[in-house]
């Protein structure tokens, strides 16, 4: 008796799609994490250790470099473009709006303190200042 026998084909798992998914995945962290809130504007923010303050619906990121030069939300602007860009928040948005001040630790305290002044007195209520968490070791 005579049995026929059969090619068969060895059955094996396509790598490729699987190489481009993970590639893909690695090329997605890595962009998503080398993004950064303020790009370019050094500042050397001092450290606290209290907690971090929630987002709320309107943030003003106003940023102080150690030289003075003042950014809102990344812009670099003068004092009284500043206030007049408070004034306009404060009008639309009042109690609603959050001001974070991201000042350097070398920066004169007077500037901050004129810079939460004119925030105050366009009717931003709600002030931060912004700090790095302490290190457990120091």
């Amino acid at each position: 008796m005579r049995f026929q026998t059969r090619n068969r084909e060895d059955v094996q798992l396509d790598m490729t799609p699987l190489v481009d998914v993970v590639f893909l995945l690695l090329i997605f962290f890595m962009l998503s994490t080398s993004l950064s809130v303020n790009p370019g504007i050094k500042i050397d923010l001092p450290k606290s250790s209290a907690e971090q303050v929630t987002k709320k619906k309107t943030t003003l990121r106003v940023a102080i470099e150690a030289g003075g030069s003042i950014y809102l939300e990344g812009k670099k602007l003068t004092f009284n473009q500043l206030y007049e860009k408070f004034q306009v928040v404060g009008k639309a948005q009042g109690d609603e709006a959050l001001v974070v001040i991201e000042a350097d630790k070398k920066v004169y305290h007077g500037l901050v303190v004129k810079v939460m002044d004119a925030a105050k007195s366009s009717g931003l209520n709600k002030l931060a200042i912004a700090t790095q968490p302490n290190d457990v070791s120091e």
